[in-house]
């Protein structure tokens, strides 16, 4: 938010320059003259220059050769350079960014690069900056494009802020949730396994009343076990300490599969289970479909993912499905072209309001109306969902009316069939089994 309001505060100040100049220029004021447009431009070029020194956060200008033509105050603060040892150099050899594992960015990360490719703002809020002197400073950083009329680039403005203190803040806040969560599900477990056994009719004998307030209590346990396992997995998403396996996955046999294990949750509710394969639904019945006396053979989507952790996203969604809906069909579905592989899960369920959808994969965000009041959850399976999915450079979404149910979306990065095989091969060198790998 800072960061927003800075680029403003600059971009702001650069138009009020250019307005005031211009206004007083020759065809603006009648005493003007060179002597008069000269003046003028010295002395917003001081105002400027006072005003982007003062502001707290880092401010750099570069030309369209990437070399540094402005470098306020913060910016020296924050990187330990000297405006005058760093204008008019190349910005890598000044702004050195790596990540929180200490290696150095690539092409594709640089967001210097990425704004200068794709003429966009480039936001990263988890760089890390080499100073001068060798040290550490976390930093949130902006770039974006300055264009000309022709809408070619013309320069680069970037603008950062020390948030070392803030990022040291949550690590300690993480750990703190870390540890408290696997400190506590030891003896929630342990609760919760006694529980079990009173209600066991082999091991107790309990009255019905006695019964009931311990099917309650057992029901509340599960619920906060479960509370504690989700605040730990959060934790672990946002530092970067998520575990995952990458492997060869054919996305069409495991999901069809994985729908199997999931169906009888389903019908417990009495809701109906379909699995569609292709934007047309192809039914998961036949491998074959004949069409025109020809068989049609079912496209293999192979993925590298972890299989584990994409189980977690499908049993979130589909989870969800089944609690927000009373009748109808839960469908999962995959389709996709060459480079992305789409997943969906769709129910009939009430909805989600539309105000609610930006805000959906959000920590602790939960839809709070009446019908969703009584409903259990703990605000943190779709933020769940949501880092386990960009762990693979995917993309989750939804699409939902208020009343006619919702369809959530991934999109995960496809295999070519000879990569995946590449793949499969080196695994089978190295040992590694990889589930499902799909071949019909």
């Amino acid at each position: 938010m800072i960061v927003s309001i800075a680029v403003g505060a600059v971009l702001l100040i650069t138009a009020l320059v250019v307005f005031v100049i211009y206004k007083k220029g020759p065809h603006g004021d009648k005493r003007s003259g060179p002597s008069l447009l000269a003046n003028n431009l010295r002395n917003e070029k001081q105002k400027s220059e006072l005003i982007i020194g003062a502001i707290a956060d880092g401010v750099i200008l570069l030309d369209k050769n990437m070399n540094i033509q402005l470098f306020n105050t913060a910016a020296q603060q924050i990187s330990g350079w000297q405006k005058e040892d760093a204008l008019s150099l190349v910005y890598s050899s000044v702004i050195q960014l790596v990540d929180d594992k200490d290696v150095p960015y690539d092409k594709d990360q640089d967001p210097f690069l990425k704004a200068s490719q794709t003429l966009q703002s480039v936001r990263d809020n988890k760089a890390t900056m080499v100073t001068k002197s060798n040290k550490r400073a976390s930093i949130s950083i902006i770039v974006s494009p300055l264009l000309s009329d022709k809408q070619e680039l013309e320069g680069l403005i970037a603008v950062f802020r020390d948030v070392s203190e803030e990022r040291d803040e949550e690590h300690r806040r993480a750990d703190f949730i870390s540890t408290a969560s696997h400190e506590m599900r030891t003896p929630v477990a342990a609760i919760e396994g006694y529980l079990a056994l009173a209600l066991n009719e082999k091991v107790c004998q309990i009255d019905q009343k006695g019964r009931e307030y311990l099917n309650k209590a057992h029901s509340s346990t599960q619920h906060l076990g479960k509370l504690f396992q989700d605040l730990l997995t959060s934790t672990k998403a946002e530092d970067g300490r998520l575990s995952s396996s990458p492997q060869v996955v054919e996305m069409g046999l495991y999901l069809e599969h994985l729908v199997e294990d999931l169906r009888v949750a389903a019908q417990k509710k009495g809701l109906d289970v379909a699995y569609q394969i292709g934007a047309s639904g192809m039914s998961s019945d036949d491998r074959h479909n004949s069409v025109a006396g020809q068989k049609m053979i079912r496209p293999l989507y192979y993925t590298f993912v972890d299989p584990e952790r994409i189980r977690e996203v499908i049993t979130n969604l589909f989870d969800n499905g089944v609690k927000y809906s009373e009748k109808g069909l839960i469908t999962i579905g995959i389709t996709g072209d060459d480079k992305v592989v789409q997943l969906r899960v769709s129910d009939q369920g009430m909805g989600i309001p539309s105000e609610d959808i930006p805000h959906l994969f959000q920590k602790f965000y939960r839809v709070d109306n009446s019908s969703t009041r009584t409903i259990g959850g703990t605000g943190l399976g779709l933020f769940i969902c949501r880092k386990i999915v960009e762990l693979y450079n995917g993309k989750i979404w939804v699409e939902s009316q208020l009343g006619q149910g919702s369809t959530f979306f991934i999109n995960v990065p496809r295999l070519s069939n000879d990569r995946a095989q590449q793949i499969l091969d080196k695994e089978a060198k190295q040992g590694i089994v990889s589930p499902t790998i799909g071949v019909v």
